[in-house]
Protein backbone atom coordinates (compact mmCIF):
# COMPACT_ATOMS: atom_id res chain seq x y z
CA UNK A 1 0.00 0.00 0.00
CA UNK A 2 1.56 3.47 -0.77
CA UNK A 3 1.43 6.36 1.85
CA UNK A 4 -1.85 8.28 1.53
CA UNK A 5 -2.54 12.00 2.59
CA UNK A 6 -5.74 12.05 4.26
CA UNK A 7 -5.49 15.95 5.25
CA UNK A 8 -1.70 17.53 3.52
CA UNK A 9 -0.22 20.57 4.35
CA UNK A 10 -0.30 23.83 2.69
CA UNK A 11 2.61 25.77 3.88
CA UNK A 12 5.46 24.44 5.83
CA UNK A 13 8.19 26.32 7.60
CA UNK A 14 9.99 26.23 4.25
CA UNK A 15 7.59 28.14 2.34
CA UNK A 16 6.72 30.91 4.88
CA UNK A 17 10.17 31.48 5.89
CA UNK A 18 10.95 35.15 7.48
CA UNK A 19 13.01 37.56 5.87
CA UNK A 20 14.77 38.40 8.94
CA UNK A 21 18.73 38.27 8.83
CA UNK A 22 19.04 41.86 7.55
CA UNK A 23 16.81 42.61 10.38
CA UNK A 24 19.13 40.74 13.00
CA UNK A 25 22.30 41.68 11.40
CA UNK A 26 21.70 45.38 11.30
CA UNK A 27 20.83 45.18 15.43
CA UNK A 28 23.94 42.84 16.00
CA UNK A 29 26.39 45.45 14.35
CA UNK A 30 24.59 48.63 15.99
CA UNK A 31 25.07 46.38 19.25
CA UNK A 32 28.49 45.57 19.09
CA UNK A 33 29.27 49.40 17.60
CA UNK A 34 27.05 50.79 20.38
CA UNK A 35 27.54 48.66 23.46
CA UNK A 36 25.05 48.57 26.74
CA UNK A 37 23.66 52.15 25.07
CA UNK A 38 22.86 50.74 21.99
CA UNK A 39 21.20 47.26 23.44
CA UNK A 40 18.64 49.80 26.05
CA UNK A 41 17.96 51.54 22.99
CA UNK A 42 16.37 48.35 21.37
CA UNK A 43 15.54 47.16 24.49
CA UNK A 44 13.02 50.51 24.96
CA UNK A 45 11.88 49.67 21.30
CA UNK A 46 11.06 46.11 21.54
CA UNK A 47 10.55 45.35 25.07
CA UNK A 48 9.24 48.75 25.65
CA UNK A 49 10.56 48.36 29.54
CA UNK A 50 12.86 50.95 31.06
CA UNK A 51 13.69 49.41 34.45
CA UNK A 52 16.27 47.30 35.66
CA UNK A 53 18.08 45.06 33.01
CA UNK A 54 20.85 42.86 35.40
CA UNK A 55 18.10 42.17 38.52
CA UNK A 56 20.12 42.26 41.89
CA UNK A 57 19.34 40.13 44.96
CA UNK A 58 16.28 41.70 46.24
CA UNK A 59 14.54 42.02 43.48
CA UNK A 60 14.97 38.19 42.39
CA UNK A 61 14.18 37.68 46.41
CA UNK A 62 11.11 40.11 45.49
CA UNK A 63 10.02 38.09 42.58
CA UNK A 64 10.09 34.99 44.39
CA UNK A 65 8.08 35.91 47.56
CA UNK A 66 4.86 36.37 45.22
CA UNK A 67 5.09 32.99 43.33
CA UNK A 68 2.50 30.70 44.94
CA UNK A 69 4.18 28.18 47.33
CA UNK A 70 2.13 25.71 45.61
CA UNK A 71 3.72 26.49 41.91
CA UNK A 72 7.61 26.49 43.86
CA UNK A 73 6.84 23.05 45.03
CA UNK A 74 6.37 22.04 40.95
CA UNK A 75 8.98 23.96 40.16
CA UNK A 76 11.52 22.02 42.67
CA UNK A 77 9.78 18.68 41.35
CA UNK A 78 10.99 19.10 38.20
CA UNK A 79 14.47 20.78 38.88
CA UNK A 80 14.37 17.89 40.51
CA UNK A 81 13.80 15.32 37.74
CA UNK A 82 15.96 17.30 35.14
CA UNK A 83 19.04 17.17 37.38
CA UNK A 84 19.02 13.79 38.00
CA UNK A 85 18.53 13.40 34.49
CA UNK A 86 21.77 15.27 33.65
CA UNK A 87 23.82 14.36 35.79
CA UNK A 88 22.96 10.43 34.60
CA UNK A 89 23.74 12.32 31.23
CA UNK A 90 26.92 14.25 32.54
CA UNK A 91 28.44 10.21 33.97
CA UNK A 92 28.31 9.09 30.32
CA UNK A 93 31.19 11.76 29.96
CA UNK A 94 34.41 10.20 31.07
CA UNK A 95 37.82 10.87 30.87
CA UNK A 96 39.47 8.26 29.67
CA UNK A 97 43.29 7.02 28.69
CA UNK A 98 44.48 4.75 26.14
CA UNK A 99 48.32 3.54 25.36
CA UNK A 100 47.95 3.47 21.68
CA UNK A 101 51.20 1.55 20.94
CA UNK A 102 53.53 0.42 23.45
CA UNK A 103 54.77 3.99 25.33
CA UNK A 104 52.49 6.49 23.65
CA UNK A 105 49.21 7.47 25.86
CA UNK A 106 46.27 9.01 24.46
CA UNK A 107 43.51 10.62 26.28
CA UNK A 108 40.00 12.58 26.11
CA UNK A 109 39.20 14.88 28.83
CA UNK A 110 35.72 16.76 29.14
CA UNK A 111 36.04 20.46 29.85
CA UNK A 112 32.79 22.53 30.65
CA UNK A 113 32.44 26.08 29.07
CA UNK A 114 33.31 28.53 31.38
CA UNK A 115 29.83 30.85 30.69
CA UNK A 116 26.30 29.88 29.42
CA UNK A 117 23.79 32.38 28.14
CA UNK A 118 20.01 30.83 28.35
CA UNK A 119 17.50 32.36 27.13
CA UNK A 120 14.44 31.63 28.15
CA UNK A 121 11.20 32.83 26.38
CA UNK A 122 8.42 35.36 27.48
CA UNK A 123 6.70 36.88 25.37
CA UNK A 124 3.25 34.84 23.72
CA UNK A 125 4.08 32.26 26.94
CA UNK A 126 6.32 31.98 29.83
CA UNK A 127 8.35 29.86 29.41
CA UNK A 128 9.03 28.69 33.29
CA UNK A 129 10.24 25.05 31.86
CA UNK A 130 12.87 26.52 29.53
CA UNK A 131 14.59 28.33 32.73
CA UNK A 132 14.65 24.49 33.97
CA UNK A 133 15.92 23.20 31.37
CA UNK A 134 18.79 25.62 30.56
CA UNK A 135 20.07 26.56 33.67
CA UNK A 136 20.11 23.30 35.17
CA UNK A 137 21.92 21.17 32.37
CA UNK A 138 24.51 24.05 32.66
CA UNK A 139 24.62 23.60 36.02
CA UNK A 140 25.21 20.38 36.44
CA UNK A 141 27.65 20.65 33.72
CA UNK A 142 29.42 22.53 35.60
CA UNK A 143 29.73 26.18 33.79
CA UNK A 144 31.03 28.29 36.21
CA UNK A 145 29.22 31.73 34.76
CA UNK A 146 25.50 31.18 33.86
CA UNK A 147 23.60 34.14 32.97
CA UNK A 148 19.50 33.66 32.00
CA UNK A 149 18.07 36.39 29.92
CA UNK A 150 14.21 36.39 29.24
CA UNK A 151 11.99 39.39 27.67
CA UNK A 152 10.57 41.25 30.63
CA UNK A 153 6.67 42.78 29.45
CA UNK A 154 6.14 46.26 29.91
CA UNK A 155 6.12 48.21 33.53
CA UNK A 156 6.25 44.70 34.51
CA UNK A 157 9.23 42.95 33.71
CA UNK A 158 10.09 39.36 33.75
CA UNK A 159 7.54 37.07 35.00
CA UNK A 160 8.03 36.35 39.02
CA UNK A 161 8.45 32.34 38.54
CA UNK A 162 11.12 32.19 35.39
CA UNK A 163 13.14 34.74 37.81
CA UNK A 164 12.24 31.73 40.76
CA UNK A 165 12.79 28.89 38.18
CA UNK A 166 16.17 30.12 37.70
CA UNK A 167 17.84 30.85 40.35
CA UNK A 168 17.07 27.92 41.96
CA UNK A 169 18.20 26.22 39.04
CA UNK A 170 21.35 27.83 39.46
CA UNK A 171 21.32 31.07 37.46
CA UNK A 172 24.53 33.30 38.60
CA UNK A 173 23.08 36.90 36.89
CA UNK A 174 19.48 37.43 35.39
CA UNK A 175 18.94 39.43 32.42
CA UNK A 176 15.50 41.52 31.86
CA UNK A 177 15.93 41.92 27.99
CA UNK A 178 14.44 40.52 25.23
CA UNK A 179 14.89 39.49 21.73
CA UNK A 180 18.24 39.92 19.44
CA UNK A 181 19.25 42.43 22.11
CA UNK A 182 19.37 40.13 24.65
CA UNK A 183 21.49 37.70 22.87
CA UNK A 184 23.53 40.24 21.75
CA UNK A 185 24.43 41.27 25.48
CA UNK A 186 25.04 37.65 25.89
CA UNK A 187 27.71 37.54 23.35
CA UNK A 188 29.13 40.75 23.79
CA UNK A 189 29.48 40.83 26.98
CA UNK A 190 27.43 44.24 28.00
CA UNK A 191 26.80 44.91 31.39
CA UNK A 192 29.41 43.91 33.11
CA UNK A 193 28.51 39.95 32.07
CA UNK A 194 31.20 37.76 30.87
CA UNK A 195 31.25 37.07 27.09
CA UNK A 196 29.18 33.57 26.63
CA UNK A 197 30.85 30.61 25.27
CA UNK A 198 27.33 29.20 24.09
CA UNK A 199 23.94 30.19 23.72
CA UNK A 200 21.18 27.99 24.76
CA UNK A 201 17.42 27.58 24.48
CA UNK A 202 14.34 28.37 22.30
CA UNK A 203 13.03 31.41 20.97
CA UNK A 204 11.08 33.26 17.99
CA UNK A 205 12.40 33.68 14.65
CA UNK A 206 14.65 36.76 15.38
CA UNK A 207 16.27 34.88 18.17
CA UNK A 208 17.01 31.86 16.27
CA UNK A 209 18.15 33.88 13.46
CA UNK A 210 20.79 35.85 16.21
CA UNK A 211 21.86 32.50 17.13
CA UNK A 212 22.62 31.27 13.43
CA UNK A 213 24.77 34.52 12.49
CA UNK A 214 26.38 34.28 15.34
CA UNK A 215 27.50 30.52 15.62
CA UNK A 216 31.49 30.40 15.30
CA UNK A 217 31.93 33.54 17.30
CA UNK A 218 30.12 31.36 20.26
CA UNK A 219 28.68 28.23 20.05
CA UNK A 220 24.77 27.74 19.93
CA UNK A 221 22.62 24.53 21.22
CA UNK A 222 20.94 24.41 17.93
CA UNK A 223 19.49 26.42 15.24
CA UNK A 224 15.47 26.01 15.86
CA UNK A 225 12.35 26.66 13.93
CA UNK A 226 9.06 26.44 15.09
CA UNK A 227 8.14 23.74 17.02
CA UNK A 228 6.70 20.34 15.64
CA UNK A 229 5.39 17.19 17.16
CA UNK A 230 4.14 13.84 15.22
CA UNK A 231 2.25 10.72 16.27
CA UNK A 232 2.40 7.10 14.95
CA UNK A 233 -0.84 5.28 15.97
CA UNK A 234 -2.34 2.38 15.25
CA UNK A 235 -5.98 0.99 15.56
CA UNK A 236 -5.41 0.24 19.12
CA UNK A 237 -4.66 3.87 20.23
CA UNK A 238 -7.51 6.05 21.67
CA UNK A 239 -8.56 8.82 19.24
CA UNK A 240 -9.69 11.02 22.14
CA UNK A 241 -6.15 10.87 23.55
CA UNK A 242 -4.59 11.54 20.15
CA UNK A 243 -6.20 14.36 19.09
CA UNK A 244 -5.78 16.05 21.94
CA UNK A 245 -2.15 15.67 21.79
CA UNK A 246 -2.25 16.66 18.36
CA UNK A 247 -4.09 19.94 19.39
CA UNK A 248 -1.60 20.60 22.95
CA UNK A 249 1.40 20.78 20.62
CA UNK A 250 -0.77 23.04 17.57
CA UNK A 251 -1.28 25.85 20.27
CA UNK A 252 2.23 26.71 20.32
CA UNK A 253 1.77 28.87 17.30
CA UNK A 254 0.76 29.56 13.64
CA UNK A 255 3.21 27.52 11.86
CA UNK A 256 3.92 24.53 14.70
CA UNK A 257 3.07 21.47 12.32
CA UNK A 258 1.84 18.56 13.79
CA UNK A 259 1.82 15.36 11.63
CA UNK A 260 -0.69 11.75 12.34
CA UNK A 261 0.87 8.77 11.04
CA UNK A 262 -1.36 5.57 11.39
CA UNK A 263 -2.65 2.22 9.67
CA UNK A 264 -5.80 2.84 10.67
CA UNK A 265 -8.56 5.18 8.34
CA UNK A 266 -11.39 4.94 11.09
CA UNK A 267 -8.81 6.25 13.70
CA UNK A 268 -7.52 9.09 11.65
CA UNK A 269 -11.09 10.15 10.29
CA UNK A 270 -12.02 10.10 14.11
CA UNK A 271 -9.35 12.22 15.27
CA UNK A 272 -10.25 14.60 12.23
CA UNK A 273 -13.32 15.23 13.65
CA UNK A 274 -12.36 15.72 17.53
CA UNK A 275 -9.81 18.47 16.98
CA UNK A 276 -11.37 20.89 15.64
CA UNK A 277 -13.28 20.66 18.74
CA UNK A 278 -11.09 20.64 21.02
CA UNK A 279 -9.23 23.62 19.73
CA UNK A 280 -12.82 25.73 19.75
CA UNK A 281 -12.63 24.88 23.39
CA UNK A 282 -9.22 26.74 24.32
CA UNK A 283 -8.54 30.31 25.36
CA UNK A 284 -8.59 32.67 22.37
CA UNK A 285 -4.51 33.15 21.78
CA UNK A 286 -4.43 29.86 22.37
CA UNK A 287 -7.21 28.77 20.00
CA UNK A 288 -5.92 31.06 16.95
CA UNK A 289 -2.44 29.95 17.22
CA UNK A 290 -3.79 25.94 17.06
CA UNK A 291 -6.46 26.82 14.53
CA UNK A 292 -3.86 28.05 11.82
CA UNK A 293 -1.46 25.14 12.86
CA UNK A 294 -3.77 22.74 12.36
CA UNK A 295 -5.54 24.17 8.89
CA UNK A 296 -2.30 25.09 7.31
CA UNK A 297 0.53 22.87 8.21
CA UNK A 298 -1.28 19.59 10.18
CA UNK A 299 -0.92 16.35 8.04
CA UNK A 300 -2.73 13.31 8.60
CA UNK A 301 -0.99 10.06 6.90
CA UNK A 302 -2.47 6.75 6.40
CA UNK A 303 -0.18 3.75 5.81
CA UNK A 304 -0.52 0.12 5.13
CA UNK A 305 1.62 -1.14 7.72
CA UNK A 306 3.92 -0.56 11.11
CA UNK A 307 7.33 -0.49 8.67
CA UNK A 308 5.34 2.27 6.22
CA UNK A 309 4.81 4.37 9.38
CA UNK A 310 8.08 4.37 11.25
CA UNK A 311 9.22 5.59 7.82
CA UNK A 312 7.37 7.79 7.41
CA UNK A 313 8.26 9.10 10.62
CA UNK A 314 11.91 8.75 9.79
CA UNK A 315 11.65 11.17 7.05
CA UNK A 316 10.02 13.68 9.14
CA UNK A 317 12.61 13.36 11.54
CA UNK A 318 10.41 15.40 14.18
CA UNK A 319 11.03 17.56 17.02
CA UNK A 320 8.91 14.81 19.52
CA UNK A 321 7.49 11.66 18.58
CA UNK A 322 5.08 10.10 20.20
CA UNK A 323 4.36 6.19 19.69
CA UNK A 324 0.45 5.17 21.12
CA UNK A 325 0.70 1.42 19.34
CA UNK A 326 0.99 -1.78 20.47
CA UNK A 327 4.52 -3.54 20.86
CA UNK A 328 6.26 -0.60 21.78
CA UNK A 329 9.82 -2.11 22.55
CA UNK A 330 9.71 -2.60 18.51
CA UNK A 331 9.51 1.21 17.81
CA UNK A 332 12.12 2.00 20.03
CA UNK A 333 14.29 0.01 17.89
CA UNK A 334 13.29 0.71 14.39
CA UNK A 335 12.89 4.37 14.80
CA UNK A 336 15.95 6.69 14.51
CA UNK A 337 15.10 10.15 13.72
CA UNK A 338 13.31 11.85 16.08
CA UNK A 339 14.26 14.92 19.15
CA UNK A 340 12.53 13.03 21.61
CA UNK A 341 11.11 10.16 21.74
CA UNK A 342 7.25 8.93 23.82
CA UNK A 343 6.64 5.60 24.00
CA UNK A 344 2.93 4.73 24.87
CA UNK A 345 -0.05 6.39 26.30
CA UNK A 346 0.86 7.04 29.95
CA UNK A 347 3.76 10.02 27.93
CA UNK A 348 2.90 12.60 26.57
CA UNK A 349 5.01 15.58 24.82
CA UNK A 350 3.78 18.12 27.60
CA UNK A 351 5.69 15.99 30.44
CA UNK A 352 8.92 16.23 28.67
CA UNK A 353 8.36 19.89 27.91
CA UNK A 354 7.27 20.72 31.83
CA UNK A 355 8.43 17.79 34.54
CA UNK A 356 9.35 14.01 33.67
CA UNK A 357 13.84 14.97 33.33
CA UNK A 358 14.20 14.50 29.55
CA UNK A 359 14.95 18.08 28.21
CA UNK A 360 12.55 19.99 25.83
CA UNK A 361 15.12 22.23 23.74
CA UNK A 362 15.45 20.01 20.75
CA UNK A 363 16.16 19.82 17.01
CA UNK A 364 13.32 21.36 14.72
CA UNK A 365 12.57 21.13 10.60
CA UNK A 366 14.21 17.80 10.27
CA UNK A 367 17.59 18.76 12.06
CA UNK A 368 16.64 15.56 14.50
CA UNK A 369 17.97 13.12 11.12
CA UNK A 370 21.24 14.46 12.27
CA UNK A 371 21.36 15.81 16.36
CA UNK A 372 19.57 15.64 19.39
CA UNK A 373 18.64 18.05 21.73
CA UNK A 374 20.14 20.00 24.63
CA UNK A 375 21.71 18.11 27.55
CA UNK A 376 24.77 18.32 29.44
CA UNK A 377 27.37 17.63 26.35
CA UNK A 378 26.19 20.33 24.69
CA UNK A 379 28.12 22.11 27.58
CA UNK A 380 31.21 19.89 27.81
CA UNK A 381 34.29 20.76 25.32
CA UNK A 382 35.65 16.71 24.58
CA UNK A 383 39.23 17.69 24.62
CA UNK A 384 42.57 15.45 23.75
CA UNK A 385 45.90 15.03 24.88
CA UNK A 386 49.19 12.62 24.46
CA UNK A 387 52.24 11.95 25.64
CA UNK A 388 54.99 9.32 24.82
CA UNK A 389 58.14 8.05 25.87
CA UNK A 390 61.27 8.35 23.19
CA UNK A 391 60.74 4.71 22.01
CA UNK A 392 56.86 5.38 22.11
CA UNK A 393 57.45 8.43 19.60
CA UNK A 394 59.71 6.39 17.35
CA UNK A 395 57.41 5.12 15.19
CA UNK A 396 55.16 7.75 15.15
CA UNK A 397 57.62 10.61 14.32
CA UNK A 398 58.38 7.93 11.21
CA UNK A 399 54.98 8.14 9.75
CA UNK A 400 54.62 11.79 10.72
CA UNK A 401 57.42 12.29 8.51
CA UNK A 402 56.87 10.51 5.49
CA UNK A 403 53.43 11.07 5.36
CA UNK A 404 54.05 15.31 5.39
CA UNK A 405 56.41 14.88 3.37
CA UNK A 406 53.82 13.14 0.32
CA UNK A 407 51.65 15.81 1.37
CA UNK A 408 54.02 18.48 0.55
CA UNK A 409 54.27 19.62 4.40
CA UNK A 410 58.13 19.91 4.76
CA UNK A 411 57.66 21.96 8.04
CA UNK A 412 55.60 18.56 9.30
CA UNK A 413 58.06 16.79 8.31
CA UNK A 414 60.99 18.43 9.81
CA UNK A 415 58.90 18.44 13.18
CA UNK A 416 59.75 14.49 13.55
CA UNK A 417 63.20 14.59 11.96
CA UNK A 418 64.60 16.63 14.69
CA UNK A 419 63.12 14.24 17.50
CA UNK A 420 64.12 10.80 15.70
CA UNK A 421 67.90 13.28 15.18
CA UNK A 422 67.87 13.86 18.74
CA UNK A 423 66.68 10.89 20.50
CA UNK A 424 68.36 8.22 17.91
CA UNK A 425 71.21 9.71 16.87
CA UNK A 426 72.95 6.54 15.98
CA UNK A 427 70.08 5.69 13.78
CA UNK A 428 69.38 5.95 10.27
CA UNK A 429 65.97 6.38 8.90
CA UNK A 430 64.61 6.17 5.82
CA UNK A 431 62.20 9.63 5.82
CA UNK A 432 61.74 9.81 2.44
CA UNK A 433 58.40 11.16 0.62
CA UNK A 434 59.08 8.36 -2.44
CA UNK A 435 56.00 7.03 -2.95
CA UNK A 436 57.44 3.75 -4.59
CA UNK A 437 60.37 3.19 -1.93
Amino acid sequence: MTVEYLKKAVRTSKTDASETTKIVQDILDAIEAGGDAAALEYAAKFDKYDGDILLDDAAIAAASAVVPEKLKQDIAFAHANVKRFAEAQKQTCQDIEVEVIPGLIAGQKSIPVETAGCYIPGGRYSHIASAIMTVTTAKVAGCKNIIACSPPRPGVGINPAIIHAAKVCGADRILAMGGVQGVAAMTFGLFGLPRANILVGPGNQFVAEAKRILFGRVGIDMIAGPTDSLILADGTADAAVVAADLVGQAEHGYNSPVWLVTDSKALAERVMDLVPELIADLPEVNRDNATAAWRDYAEVILCGTREEMAATSDSYAPEHLTVQAQDLDWWLDRLSCYGSLFLGEETTVAFGDKASGTNHVLPTSGAASYTGGLSVHKYMKIVTWQRATRDGAKPVAEATARISRLEGMEGHARTADIRLKKYFPEENFDLSADPGA
